[in-house]
């Protein structure tokens, strides 16, 4: 057997596992699937019709952006003036209150409950400290770190995102999910070495699309914890992969995988997730007879320009 033709094979046996493993296509057509929803303040909910729809399962809200407010208004406060400071304090106050008030109307319907915090530049361990004091996350609380994408001018460094996440460790002993999009999981999990936390916590995965086959295995990730498929960004008023009664078109709206009781059992476990071997991963960067193998472009070229494989075929693993 030729190495070539090697290659192919494990790749496609890898792709069968992968896709043996994951719920990648339009899973929330399954009734049986469970629904997670997730928020921030204003985001306009009708509860009553909400608690109606017994295939939600779990609310997460917006808890934390960036570093802690300043409460005391005669200090700088991002440029602002002292009035615009009065404003935005009153705006954060009203926030963290309907923060405790939707999660006390979650608890006691049975959602289960969850917190992200909004990652920005800026200091990782007073961000830390912030999500803490503000979530005030009880032991069966989910907990989350959103890394919207790799512009560290608006979003917190992959590096400081690694000291947040080991500040959330030390202070209650278990490790948030991580929700970001494609491009930052793949960077993520293709450097996976020097994100060794990041690329083990559980993926909260941004992506609309009605499937995600041919993306896993990712680095450590086998599959996706919950998957992000409808928000604003892909629903309407014409079209809307799922519209949530008791919400609007702007509801973010997550697949999970399976029911509610798997969903329950693995909420706020907090592990790392284990560690995958490197396996074919490292033979994309080789240079040889064979010709060169392209983590970005997934596709494997034999010498002349001949593309002996699909991208799909031969970038299951690799991306």
């Amino acid at each position: 057997m030729t190495l070539f033709r090697a290659i192919i094979l494990a790749t496609a046996f890898l792709a069968g596992l992968s896709a043996a493993h994951a719920a990648d296509n339009e899973p929330w057509k399954d009734p049986r699937q469970a629904i997670v929803l997730d928020a921030y303040e204003l985001n306009i909910l009708d509860w009553e019709k909400l608690f109606a729809n017994k295939r939600i399962a779990g609310f997460i809200s917006k808890a934390s952006d960036g570093q802690p407010e300043v409460y005391d208004c005669s200090k700088p406060h991002k440029g602002d003036t002292a009035a615009h400071c009065k404003t935005m304090w009153r705006k954060y106050a009203v926030s963290r209150e309907l923060y405790q008030t939707r999660r006390l109307l979650a608890r006691q319907n049975g959602l289960l409950w969850g917190a992200y915090h909004l990652a920005r530049p800026g200091n990782p361990v007073d961000q830390a400290n912030h999500f803490l004091d503000y979530a005030r996350p009880a032991a069966d609380d989910l907990i989350a770190i959103d890394i919207e994408g790799l512009d560290s001018e608006k979003y917190m460094s992959l590096e400081d995102a690694e000291i947040f996440v080991g500040h959330i460790k030390a202070r209650i002993g278990r490790y948030p999910v991580l929700y970001t999009n494609h491009d930052t999981a793949k960077l993520i999990a293709l450097k996976r070495e020097e994100y060794p936390v990041l690329s083990r916590l559980p993926l909260w995965y941004a992506r609309y699309k009605p499937e995600i086959k041919g993306v896993f295995p990712m680095g450590h990730w086998e599959n996706y914890f919950l998957w992000q498929f409808s928000s604003i960004a892909n629903c309407d008023e014409k079209a809307c992969p799922m519209r949530i009664d008791g919400a609007q078109e702007d509801i973010d709206v997550n697949a999970t995988g399976g029911d509610r009781q798997m969903l329950a059992r693995a909420w706020s476990r907090g592990e790392l997730l284990p560690k995958r071997p490197p396996v074919l991963q490292y033979l994309v960067s080789a240079k040889g007879a064979l010709g060169i193998s392209h983590i970005g472009g997934a596709t494997f070229t034999l010498p002349g320009g001949e593309q002996a494989a699909s991208e799909t075929e031969t970038a299951q693993y690799f991306r």
